[in-house]
């Protein structure tokens, strides 16, 4: 039972790799994380060893805050390869219209499909890639419709399998591949405004908690700790308004990376 569940981890992680662009086998990325996240371990368990030997705490909580690092570190490694699949299917979902639509336009030209990809291959944009992947597994000798399953396989973007599932479903009925192409690609455009719409909705409200709170509180926050300084005869040492920056910097940091991150990839 414990040989099928680490087979079936090791499998969904080989295609976890394989999906992100890691050329690495999942022994060898576990054995690097492993690697790196001892050395951070180490390396902060030392740099709490000397903090904590200063202010006469005992040295084995340094040992504690070494495995409290390694966990973090390992975490973190693991989760990179969801991060990086994210960030790739970030990437080709901006350039997946301008991809069908040029597909469409070789397919309307006359151009059979094999030779429209191959044009796509050669174009511009990260969509590229992949199909230049698709290529030269056609031209390794595998069938067209067992290349474009493979490329749906490894394909990060729920967008553009939808391009390439019509694509493979036209081939293997032995429909005019163009019209359902060209249907998926109004759906997708038709999906990206309502992904745009939905975002400006939220990016109004947004705004607004920006403005309450990284600009009118800090502001009104900062006369009247100051007005209030001055009238019970506070001091006030440079430190503090040091604190008080930094705290302002991370909220707006906060908010930059909320705005990134809700952002949809769109290219209409």
């Amino acid at each position: 039972m414990a040989q099928g569940q680490k087979s079936e981890v090791n499998a969904s992680l080989k295609r976890k790799l394989r999906i992100a662009g890691i050329d690495k086998s999942p022994k060898e990325f576990m054995n690097q994380t492993l690697r790196i996240s001892l050395f951070v371990a180490v390396i902060m368990a030392a740099l709490s060893f000397f903090l904590f030997s200063k202010r006469g705490i005992s040295p084995a909580f340094s040992i504690l805050a070494g495995g409290v690092f390694f966990v973090m570190a390992y975490s973190i490694l693991l989760k990179s390869v969801d991060a990086k699949i994210n960030r790739r299917a970030k990437e080709i979902d901006r350039d997946v219209l301008f991809a069908g639509r040029f597909l469409l336009i070789k397919l309307n030209s006359g151009k059979p499909l094999i030779n429209s990809l191959i044009d796509a291959s050669q174009s511009y944009g990260v969509a590229s890639h992949y199909f230049k992947e698709l290529v030269r597994n056609i031209e390794l000798g595998t069938p067209l419709e067992n290349a474009i399953e493979s490329a749906m396989d490894n394909c990060p973007s729920k967008k553009m399998k939808r391009v390439l599932f019509q694509m493979n479903t036209a081939q293997k009925i032995g429909v005019d591949v163009t019209q359902n192409l060209e249907a998926v690609i109004n759906e997708i455009s038709h999906d990206q405004l309502i992904e745009v719409q939905r975002y400006g909705k939220k990016l109004n409200s947004l705004v607004m908690f920006y403005m309450l709170l990284a600009v009118v509180m800090p502001s009104l926050g900062l006369t009247m700790f100051i007005v209030v300084a001055s009238m019970v005869s506070l001091s006030i040492s440079v430190s503090t308004f040091f604190t008080f920056a930094f705290f302002l910097l991370m909220i707006e940091l906060l908010f930059m990376t909320f705005f990134k991150s809700i952002r949809p990839s769109v290219n209409i």
